[in-house]
């Protein structure tokens, strides 16, 4: 069985492939999204601070990753960052986070397993359509003929991203480089 809680030694960074670039100043869409909460989340209808972390795809105990799945730069990690912001949640709250998601193109019955077994204190949504994707013109990695999302962090303020993380490595650092960028531009 896969140890999708921590890091193998010895991934490949990703780089910089510039493919979100145009992210920042753009609005967030008006789009809704399942959400593991139940219902749907509507990215631009989102009031205040919003930390938007977007992720390839959860592990799930007793199915395999895609094949070569830890030689794809990037694409290893999710559950230890969907832990690291689970962990620090409360700080995230205390700095006037008003909204905490995480995205993938995996459903939302997948992610809701996932919400559960980690004890996420915030909902999973869920753009499995590509419709954010393409909105955003998000950027994505292609494994077995899947579209799945590059691992990408945005921070909103009232529907404007104001802030993008990417490339996203190491993942599981994720969460307190976001805090500390939020620390020093209040």
């Amino acid at each position: 069985m896969t140890d999708f809680a921590n890091l193998p030694d010895g991934l490949e960074p990703p780089q910089d492939d510039g493919a979100a670039r145009h992210l920042e100043g753009r609005s967030l869409p008006h789009v809704s999204l399942a959400s593991t909460a139940g219902g749907t989340v509507d990215l631009g209808a989102l009031p205040g601070l919003c930390v938007l972390y977007c992720y390839p795809l959860t592990g799930r105990p007793g199915t395999s990753l895609p094949g070569g799945w830890n030689e794809i730069p990037g694409a290893r990690g999710c559950t230890p960052q969907a832990c690291a912001f689970r962990d620090l949640h409360k700080e995230f709250v205390r700095r006037g986070v008003a909204h905490l998601f995480g995205i993938s193109t995996q459903t939302t019955a997948w992610q809701k397993e996932a919400a559960e077994r980690l004890h996420l204190p915030f909902a999973l949504l869920s753009d499995s359509s590509l419709v954010l994707q393409d909105m955003l013109d998000l950027p994505v990695m292609d494994v077995d003929g899947e579209a799945l999302l590059k691992r990408l962090t945005m921070i909103s303020r009232d529907g404007r991203i104001e802030k993008v993380f990417y490339p996203v490595f190491p993942p599981d650092r994720n969460a307190d480089e976001v805090i500390a960028w939020r620390d020093t531009h209040s």
